[in-house]
């Protein structure tokens, strides 16, 4: 075989378990345990691995030129432009071919190819409708430098052949790109978010026990980082995005998210949409509103993961108890907090202790570089606490290292956390 073909693949299956091995005759052993579809083993062939380094150096490149060559001052304005360049890449617009143009032509083909790409499916012609809104609110101070267009299109194509990687299922490219920007947004900026780094998105995942079959809510959504993951890690649970029909309902049916800036709601639909979804649940609104309570109560929620905004004024208590009241009955919810939040409102935390249960405070290592300490609280909904202990522990170290100029990073790709045991509480 390996003579003949210039990659093949070796399947034995007996019935019960799956073995893969490569040509080098070395076990794969990240595939599924259940035999799938041809697809999905060629697409293992086929996977374009991640470059890490090749994604940061586009995206900081691409912050450079937006900020330095087209005087774009506004940071989510220079988010939003790239973003949108991403979804008409993805929309199969020859963005190469757009280099001698100006950046008000650049602007002006990027959005026709959004507007030409609106479906039959409402909630993507919603979600179009919004981006367009804020994308026309993008201002340069200098128009005409071919070379500076030149070089960032040839930076988001960089960034694009990345995306549909079978490698980490696609989804860790946008992470590193919006990660990269949010390293130059102000200590407060608004709304109080602070973005969460990938690897914690991903151990949220895992520690509360989401699979393909939950319905998954984030309720202060940001850009889509916890959705898009999630969205990932079950289609990958699923054999790929060859299980189209698996692919279809998972967008339709079991990601949900809320999202009150309409800036970063519109980088959470680019985000879906340049992962080729339109469809998944997200809308712009307030969570702390009854409204909103109304419509996740009917979403059935079974896991919730998310980063709720950390200062008082944007209302986190009122947007967790919202959460903890209006998902489904033994919901497992993961909110990620500064570590004092649930001591500072005591009484408050008491109150919800009668109808929810605290199972575990996962105390994390520095992962915001200084700006903030947090864990990972996890509730069960509608379960009174009553005396139930409270597992805690600390993750000493996240197995990554400061990089500079590129933060904290997986140099050795090994993803340690080293887990050191507090107690019970």
């Amino acid at each position: 075989m390996r003579k003949k073909y210039a990659k093949s693949l070796g399947i034995l299956y007996n019935g019960e378990d799956v073995l893969v091995y490569n040509d080098n005759f070395q076990q794969i052993r990240e595939v599924k345990d259940n035999l799938l579809h041809k697809d999905y083993y060629i697409s293992l062939v086929n996977r374009i691995p991640i470059d890490i380094d090749s994604i940061q150096n586009a995206t900081i490149a691409i912050n450079e030129l937006l900020h330095h060559k087209f005087i774009m001052q506004d940071l989510r304005h220079r988010m939003i432009f790239t973003a949108c360049a991403l979804v008409a890449h993805k929309k199969g617009a020859k963005l190469e071919n757009f280099k001698s143009l100006s950046f008000s032509l650049l602007k002006r083909q990027i959005i026709e190819v959004l507007e030409n790409s609106y479906s039959e499916e409402k909630r993507t012609n919603e979600k179009l409708s919004i981006i367009k809104e804020q994308y026309k609110k993008i201002t340069c101070d200098k128009d005409n430098d071919t070379l500076a267009i030149g070089s960032f299109i040839d930076n988001v194509i960089t960034i694009s052949r990345f995306i549909d990687s079978n490698a980490w299922n696609g989804t860790d490219v946008m992470s590193i790109f919006f990660n990269e920007f949010n390293r130059y947004l102000p200590k407060k900026p608004d709304y109080g978010q602070v973005f969460t780094p990938d690897h914690i998105v991903s151990l949220m995942y895992k520690i509360t026990g989401t699979t393909h079959k939950d319905r998954v809510l984030d309720a202060a959504c940001g850009s889509g980082a916890f959705l898009v993951s999630a969205m990932g890690e079950m289609i990958s649970e699923l054999g790929g995005r060859e299980n189209q029909k698996a692919v279809l309902d998972i967008c339709n049916n079991h990601l949900f998210g809320v999202e009150i800036s309409k800036d970063l709601f519109t980088l959470a639909c680019a985000n879906m949409l340049i992962h080729k979804d339109g469809k998944t649940n997200i809308i712009q609104a307030d969570s702390r509103d009854k409204e909103v309570c109304e419509w996740i109560k009917s979403k059935n929620i079974t896991k919730v993961l998310m980063n709720p905004p950390y200062e008082n004024k944007y209302g986190v208590y009122e947007i967790v108890e919202n959460v903890l009241n209006n998902v489904s009955e033994n919901a497992i919810c993961a909110f990620l907090l500064p570590d004092n939040k649930l001591e500072t409102k005591k009484d408050k935390v008491l109150k919800w202790l009668k109808k929810h249960s605290l199972l575990k405070i996962i105390k994390l290592p520095d992962i915001f570089a200084g700006k903030a300490s947090a864990s990972v609280s996890i509730f069960k909904a509608h379960e009174s606490q009553n005396h139930k202990p409270i597992f805690a522990c600390h993750i000493a170290d996240d197995g990554l290292e400061t990089v500079k100029n590129k933060g904290r990073q997986d140099i050795k790709a090994n993803g340690v956390m080293s887990l050191s045991l507090i107690g019970l509480m």
